[in-house]
């Protein structure tokens, strides 16, 4: 017969194809099924036969009248079929139309491979006088499918009895087991299908181990199964549809496995169901409607999965739930008002899901609630008022939510934790929310709306262990009443607006361990009653404004280990006693206005492991007692004035990871700080450390910042710096460096910015700069440098600043410049670069400082650079050979602020489009060729900007010629050449008839004289009267000049502008039309 049916009184429709293959063999080897002896295993028919088969000396076994030589094979081939007809699942037998087709076939096929047979023949015959033997059975080949490294099976053995095997527990006859437990046993392995034949089983318990692979199906054939325990192990898979025929399972929790997949509906036929665990797993879907068919369930753990969807409806039909756990799901929708109708709901809790809409009024009907927790979800609107009428409830947690409005909890007599934080709720807190005899042991309000003072009737809540009120618009001043909460443990009113000082009454709290008041308005000083709180562990006052000194009292505080003042005004120095405080682990003093030394005391503080007195205005050197704190980890000193040389003994510092002594005034060598090779961030930056840079340092393979900027170190980059393959700030800059930069930095590929400037740096800039695919600031200024720009710095994608200024390079600026598309600084000035711009530039599109100004580039300026419209901070190009116009492109920078063109050859005129540039403030066009009339935009920029072009006119400059109300015209070259040349001729015809006139005279004044010699004295007197009488001859005279003058300086005005326009050579044709007529 077939197992499924001898086992489990189940008769499928494979069962035929068992007997038929049971019969197949029994003809092949000439024996039947039930005449093995022996009480192994091996002996059995099947199980002979099986061996054999696995041996592949099936041939011993057959029937010497049919095994001959010509049928050999056929023979092997049926006992393949029967052994195929026999498997222990009835799945995996053939049907028998298959069989008939292997049969006929005469050879087996490759894709049909027998398991191993179930061997019930025997167990089911010999051996029913003793039923635990089979158990006994079964067991033994589960043990064979476990791992067991801590010998929990190791009873497990035929010799010894099975009701005597750890885990195990048998029925009171003696002859099933009924239950096993092998719970934290450290087991691993896979379940195996075998549990299936432990027919008799109630209880299976294989809880927290750490068994893999799938839940068997065959599972569901354990009839009288009623409690399964497969939680906290790995499994994985579904949840198989046949744990659906489990009739009277009471217990189910699979939980905390990696289960994935629906939870299947058919869990809905387990009526007799109680509890169900499915929590903590990767299951995902909604939850079935098929819940609401387990009438008697009362615990339904669903928690932690990625279940969706809405919650059903039809879970109001467990009237006997008393716990139902859905949180940290994906569900959306509503809270369905029909959960009102479970009234023996204990603890609901639906928290961290997507649930939306109000807070169902009827959950107010739950009279027998003791914890709800809402969450981590989407609920909006008030708080139901009915809420109240759930007179058992200790602990409401309706947090993270957009409930709004105010609330009123009134009923908290029970109720001992409410928690109300990251809502919307408005109002002031309610002065009744405290009545007589209250259990409030927990109430947070945080990160809320609230306004008001805090209520002296809150005061009477003193059971109360923990208050927060942070995150709120409460103000006024902090009531001195609060010690009438004398069991308060945690008190946080910070981030509100609290006024006034901190009253001494605090020190009566003797129970508190944690203080949180930053952010606040605080005044005056801190009270010395505080010194009174032994238990106190954090105290939080930063961003305050509180003053004074820190009171020695305060070190009375044994406990505390976190002290956070920063942000205040406190002065005078660090409490002498401070290494009192031997639990201390946080110290933190930023920004304040405290002066003096830093006590030797506080190297006591051997717990210590963050200590941040930055920005203050502390002095001294660092005591020697701080090599004591080997268990710091961060220490800020920077913005103070410490000085002189770091103690060697901090080098025994092993866990420092965060430094940062810079801006202070400390020498020496920084090698005391490279005893830790836990550094991830190391700034030294702005003081005088001198000496070679360790070595050591390369040590601290995280480091992912270094920064010894802005000292005195010498030396070279040491090599091994080229380790620190996790670096991206690495910064040496400004200190007396020499030699080339190190090839090893190469191997930096985290390197995000590079700052080697204002050294002494010589060499080339390295090609290898290009593989440095994070390289987003690259400075090299200010060094000797020499050689080409590499192309490779092209490749450098997420480049952002580029600065290899003042140094000696030479050659063409790269094209592959032009890859840099994130490029927003680009500094080249001051080198010997030669040759054109590259227009690849254009491609910089983000940039908005652009340097080129002190080398020899020549040719023009690429028009390209018009689409640069991101140019904000400047554009040099001053102090080149550059030449050709200026192109008018330059005026779509509307952005930018300073121009610099001068000290070039530019030519042509200014193009009138650069007058748009409204955001111009500098501007310098001085010492080119340029010429013509400056756009009138340009009036309000100095003299100086436009100087050393002698053909440049406009305001600021002089005036271009022009008649008034007419447009100037500038003259060309050639007209100004013929103008010249009529001044010319002009010029020597007035001296052809000025010396014609000089021989007229000469020759009258010559007649006269030999007609005076004729004629005597009288005559000549006469005649020489006529030709020199005073009027005429002034007449004649002043006709003369006047004409001369009037040919040549027509008037004072018309002759500065002309001297000018032919200085300038851009004299108006029709000016001097007019003055030569």
């Amino acid at each position: 017969m077939a197992p499924e049916y001898v086992v489990h009184g189940h008769l499928t429709e494979k069962a035929d194809v068992y007997s038929f293959g049971v019969l197949i063999l029994e003809i092949v080897t000439g024996q039947r099924c039930s005449s093995g002896v022996g009480a192994q295993a091996g002996q059995f028919f099947l199980a002979k036969i099986w061996n054999h088969y696995k041996a592949k000396t099936v041939g011993k076994i057959i029937d010497r009248s049919l095994y001959e030589d010509g049928v050999k094979d056929e023979i092997l081939h049926v006992v393949h079929v029967g052994l195929l007809c026999t498997q222990a699942t009835p799945g995996y037998r053939p049907t028998m139309a298959k069989v008939v087709e292997l049969l006929r076939s005469n050879r087996d096929q490759e894709d049909l491979i027998p398991t191993e047979p179930p061997f019930l023949d025997v167990l089911v015959t010999e051996n029913q006088e003793e039923d635990n033997s089979v158990d006994s059975y079964w067991l033994l080949r589960i043990k064979s499918q476990f791992t067991d490294p801590e010998g929990v099976l190791e009873n497990w053995s035929s010799g010894a009895d099975i009701c005597s095997w750890n885990g195990i527990r048998c029925s009171e006859n003696l002859t099933h087991v009924v239950s096993l437990n092998l719970s934290q046993s450290g087991l691993s392995g896979l379940i195996s299908p075998d549990f299936s034949y432990l027919v008799s089983i109630r209880v299976l318990d294989l809880s927290s181990n750490s068994l893999t692979g799938s839940i068997p199906p065959q599972l569901g054939q354990l009839q009288n199964l009623e409690e399964l325990y497969l939680y906290s192990n790995s499994l994985s898979g579904k949840i198989p549809a046949e744990i659906g025929l489990l009739k009277n399972l009471q217990v189910l929790r699979v939980g905390d496995n990696k289960l994935t997949g629906e939870i299947t509906p058919q869990i809905g036929n387990l009526k007799e169901l109680r509890v169900l665990g499915l929590a903590y797993c990767q299951l995902n879907g909604s939850i079935p409607v098929e819940i609401g068919n387990l009438k008697h369930l009362k615990s339904l753990d669903l928690q932690k999965n990625s279940l969706s969807g809405l919650i059903t409806e039809e879970i109001h039909n467990c009237r006997e739930l008393q716990i139902f756990s859905a949180s940290n799901n994906r569900l959306d929708g509503e809270i369905p008002a029909l959960m009102g109708k479970i009234q023996a709901l204990e603890i609901l809790n639906l928290a961290n899901n997507s649930l939306s809409g109000p807070i169902p009024i009827e959950l107010g009907s739950l009279f027998n609630l003791q914890y709800l927790n809402l969450l981590g979800n989407r609920l909006n609107g008030e708080i139901p008022s009915e809420l109240n009428q759930l007179s058992q409830l200790q602990s409401l947690d309706l947090s993270k939510n957009n409930l709004s409005g105010t609330f009123s909890i009134l009923n908290t007599q029970n109720l001992e934790s409410l928690v109300l934080s990251d809502n919307l709720l408005t109002g002031e807190i309610p002065s009744n929310l405290c009545v007589n005899n209250s259990n409030l042991q927990k109430l947070f309000l945080d990160q809320n709306k609230l306004t008001g003072k805090i209520p002296t009737q809150l005061l009477n809540c003193s059971s109360l262990r923990q208050l927060d009120l942070s995150g709120n618009s409460l103000g006024g001043e902090i009531p001195s009443g609060l010690d009438s909460l004398e069991n308060l443990t945690d008190l946080l009113l910070n981030n509100n607006s609290f006024t006034g000082t901190l009253p001494s009454e605090i020190g009566n709290l003797t129970t508190l361990e944690t203080l949180f008041l930053f952010h606040n308005s605080l005044t005056g000083r801190i009270p010395t009653e505080i010194g009174k709180l032994q238990r106190l562990s954090i105290l939080y006052l930063y961003e305050n404004q509180m003053s004074g000194s820190i009171p020695r009292e305060l070190t009375n505080c044994s406990s505390l280990a976190e002290i956070d003042f920063f942000g205040n005004h406190f002065t005078g120095s660090i409490p002498a006693t401070m290494g009192k405080l031997k639990n201390l682990v946080l110290l933190q003093l930023r920004q304040n206005d405290m002066s003096g030394p830093i006590p030797p005391s506080l190297g006591y503080c051997k717990k210590l492991q963050l200590l941040a007195l930055a920005d203050n205005r502390f002095v001294g050197s660092l005591p020697p007692t701080f090599r004591f704190l080997t268990e710091l980890t961060l220490i800020t000193l920077y913005n103070n004035s410490f000085e002189g040389p770091l103690p060697e003994s901090l080098f025994l510092l092993k866990n420092l990871t965060f430094v940062n002594f810079s801006h202070n005034r400390f020498n020496g060598s920084i090698y005391p700080l490279s005893g830790s090779s836990s550094l991830i961030k190391l700034d030294l930056t702005n003081n005088s450390f001198s000496g070679p840079i360790p070595s050591r340092l390369a040590n601290s393979r995280s480091i992912i910042r270094l920064r010894l900027g802005h000292n005195l170190l010498i030396g070279n980059i040491p090599s091994k710096l080229g380790q620190l393959i996790e670096l991206n700030f690495l910064d040496l800059s400004s200190n007396n460096l020499t030699g080339e930069v190190a090839p090893e930095l190469s191997n930096c590929k985290q390197l995000d910015h590079l700052l080697l400037n204002d050294n002494q740096l010589t060499g080339t800039i390295p090609s290898w700069l290009g593989s440095l695919q994070e390289l987003g600031e690259l400075d090299l200024s200010s060094n000797k440098i020499q050689g080409k720009v590499p192309a490779e710095l092209g490749r450098c994608s997420r480049l952002l600043k580029l600065s290899l200024h003042s140094n000696n390079l030479l050659g063409e600026i790269p094209p592959e410049i032009g890859n840099l598309i994130s490029l927003n600084v680009l500094n080249l000035q001051r080198n010997n670069l030669s040759g054109p711009i590259p227009s690849t530039i254009q491609q910089c599109r983000k940039l908005y400082e652009l340097r080129f100004s002190e080398n020899f580039l020549t040719g023009s300026i690429p028009s390209e650079l018009g689409k640069l419209t991101e140019l904000q901070v400047i554009l040099d190009l001053s102090r080149n050979q550059l030449s050709g116009e200026i192109p008018s492109s330059l005026g779509n920078l509307m952005k930018l602020e300073r121009l610099n063109l001068s000290f070039n050859q530019l030519q042509g005129e200014v193009p009138h489009s650069l007058g748009k540039l409204t955001s111009l403030h500098m501007l310098n066009l001085s010492n080119n060729l340029l010429h013509g009339q400056l756009p009138s935009a340009f009036s309000g920029f100095p003299l100086n900007s436009f100087l050393g072009n002698e053909n440049l006119c406009g305001s600021p400059l002089i005036s271009c010629l022009g008649s008034s109300g007419s447009e100037r015209k500038w003259l060309s070259d050639k007209a100004v050449a013929g103008i010249i040349v009529a001044i010319v001729f002009t010029s020597t015809l007035i001296c052809l008839v000025m010396l014609y006139i000089m021989l007229r005279i000469w020759y009258k004044w010559r007649k006269v004289t030999i007609s005076s010699l004729d004629s005597g004295g009288n005559e000549h007197k006469r005649e020489d009267e006529k030709w020199v009488c005073g009027d005429e001859k002034k007449k004649w005279n002043g006709e003369y000049w006047k004409v001369n003058f009037m040919a040549l300086v027509p008037s004072q005005e018309k002759q500065i502008s002309t001297t000018t326009g032919i200085f300038h050579h851009k004299m108006n044709t029709g000016s001097m039309e007019n003055t030569l007529v």
